[in-house]
């Protein structure tokens, strides 16, 4: 393409693959709109498969993570759309999410109605039943493990990793709850104390005001209900059913129910024309007194292994999707195990090489890509965030592993972010307390201090990087943070910052952007050269220059780029014949 948003002519050949990244509203409102933007020619045999994040199914929290179930969500998405999709030559990436469940689930709303007597009573973690034997029984009625199997727990957030849950005829029971979880009791109007006999309206209309005024309580057990306190646990079991739940809640790997409940979702995303499923927080599956609670062995190997005999058998690829410090060497566990591996280590890297003009680590990790053969999906930005902790060392069994990066570089890459009003996560201790960072919120085109030349050079990088590319659409359109949607958000809301939905308006416009086009024209060149099917070569080169270069047969492509200036030159071969890109 030239200025003008024209072709420029590159011939056409079997696309080898570029994943397009976004959610199916991210575009206008539905997966339709997205459809019509990638039907305009200047998308054409830009992207041969589309990552469509978990909104894609039926889910209530977590912006899709939080399943319902795995049909798909009428309110953004149509069969018309997958058909189109596919008239594209457009395959699918689609996530199961392995580790939890929304507590709307069909399963969990059986086992909160039927109690013992559901069928799905094991298809969940009893929390205090786990850990039998293994702990102390609270005050609060809930078992604290032991130290030793306490220190052992990863968070995602603070205190113990449950949710308690009142089941209809009052007793309380708390589940393992890794991640989100939100809980909050309706208002109380006077028609719900009707079948208490022995109270009037005007008594009924001065229960609910008490009520309705602790809404926020946690206990309300601990209220004085007064001249009402008669009446207390018919008052409480009636608040205890208005009671409502968001929560991921936590599966029971060991239970039969489980797997035929992964067989049947396998089939599914199947048949929407699904090719690489994408496992979202496989590593927490597997649960066990004594071990760790993130991928201890060899219970997650094994569990590895089962879902990919059954992702075999529909013909799918997976994709294991972990965060874990360089240092651990869990890419390379994974990676030798056959799998395709998430590169978390190339946004960072990309940042620290971009902004301080040195290649050293970024060609380090090149070139254990290429030794070891790893077959990597490689992003800039993404619907979470910047990765920062993976880029750590690590100690393991007593030895220090070195990072990609020195603790203070991570740091000053991070606090160089934070200054471009990115945002940070964190994940904490059992005990609340705050230990590490985990992941910088931001969108890449902020986080490089809005240079357009900068994002170019980055993009160019990924796209000659070894590995299958993967585009966040809002990178692709040079998107700001979003200071709004953040703020709006509330807790968790930091995520907002790199999720701007566009119109279809907004992306015409983003057509007459050069820095738009620009990178259309690169994601094409990398989707349709046969050179990237090739080998690739890193040469050395003084410290602020790169040079990549892919061959295969008679075709080549090459990159020379400088970290300093940020000005690079693309040349690739069209039938034998050598262009400019």
């Amino acid at each position: 393409m030239n200025q003008t948003g024209q072709k420029k002519g590159i011939k056409l050949k079997q696309p080898i693959g570029v994943i397009l990244n976004a959610y199916p509203d991210s575009i206008g409102n539905n997966l339709g709109d997205m459809t019509t933007m990638l039907q305009m020619p200047e998308f054409q045999n830009v992207f041969s498969l589309f990552y469509i994040l978990p909104t894609f199914f039926n889910s209530d929290l977590d912006r899709g993570f939080s399943i319902i179930d795995y049909n798909t969500n009428e309110e953004f998405v149509s069969k018309d759309d997958v058909k189109a999709l596919e008239r594209l030559g457009i395959s699918l990436k689609l996530d199961i999410v392995l580790n939890h469940l929304s507590v709307a689930s069909p399963q969990f709303k059986d086992l909160i109605k039927n109690g013992e007597k559901s069928k799905y009573k094991d298809f969940f973690i009893d929390w205090n039943e786990f850990w039998i034997g293994n702990g102390d029984l609270a005050e609060n009625g809930i078992v604290v493990p032991n130290t030793e199997h306490l220190e052992k727990l990863f968070m995602r957030k603070p205190g113990l990793p449950i949710l308690k849950v009142i089941f209809p005829d009052g007793k309380e029971k708390a589940y393992w709850n890794t991640f989100y979880q939100k809980v909050y009791n309706q208002k109380l109007v006077s028609e719900d104390l009707k079948p208490i006999s022995g109270l009037n309206k005007y008594d009924a209309l001065e229960i609910c005001e008490v009520i309705n005024e602790s809404r926020d309580s946690e206990d309300f057990e601990l209220l004085d209900f007064g001249r009402f306190n008669p009446f207390k646990n018919e008052i409480l079991q009636i608040i205890n059913q208005k009671r409502r739940y968001l929560g991921q809640m936590d599966v029971n790997a060991k239970s039969p129910l489980v797997w035929k409940f992964y067989k049947e979702v396998l089939v599914k995303v199947k048949s929407y024309g699904c090719k690489i499923l994408r496992l979202d927080a496989f590593a927490y599956l597997h649960k066990e007194v004594g071990a760790v609670n993130f991928f201890n062995k060899p219970g997650t190997w094994d569990y590895l292994e089962r879902i990919n005999q059954i992702a075999k058998t529909n013909d799918l690829q997976l994709l294991p999707e972990i965060h874990a410090e360089y240092g651990m060497n869990l890419h390379d566990e994974v990676a030798q195990k056959g799998y395709i591996i998430y590169d978390f280590f190339l946004p960072g890297l990309l940042i620290h090489a971009i902004e301080k003009g040195t290649n050293k680590a970024l060609i380090k990790w090149a070139k254990e890509i290429i030794e070891k053969d790893y077959k990597t999906v490689n992003m800039l930005g993404c619907h979470d965030g910047i990765p920062m902790l993976d880029l750590k060392g690590k100690e393991v069994n007593g030895v220090f592993n070195q990072g990609l990066l020195e603790d203070d570089l991570i740091e000053e890459m991070i606090k160089l972010i934070l200054f471009r009003k990115g945002r940070v996560k964190n994940l904490y201790g059992a005990d609340g307390e705050k230990i590490s960072y985990y992941q910088v919120n931001a969108t890449y085109f902020s986080a490089l201090g809005e240079s357009e030349q900068k994002l170019l050079l980055a993009r160019a990088i990924q796209l000659f990087m070894p590995g299958t590319p993967q585009i966040w659409y809002l990178d692709l359109f040079a998107g700001k943070n979003d200071y709004v949607a953040a703020d709006k958000a509330g807790t968790g809301g930091h995520k907002e910052i790199n999720r701007t939905n566009l119109s279809l308006d907004e992306i015409k416009e983003g057509l007459t952007r050069w820095v738009v086009i620009k990178q259309l024209e690169m994601i094409q060149l990398r989707n349709v050269s046969d050179a990237f099917s090739g080998d690739v070569v890193i040469k050395n080169s003084s410290e602020a220059d790169i040079n990549i270069t892919w061959t295969n047969k008679n075709e080549i492509a090459m990159l020379e780029g400088n970290l300093k200036t940020h000005l690079f030159n693309i040349v690739y071969s069209d039938s034998g014949i050598m262009k400019n890109l």
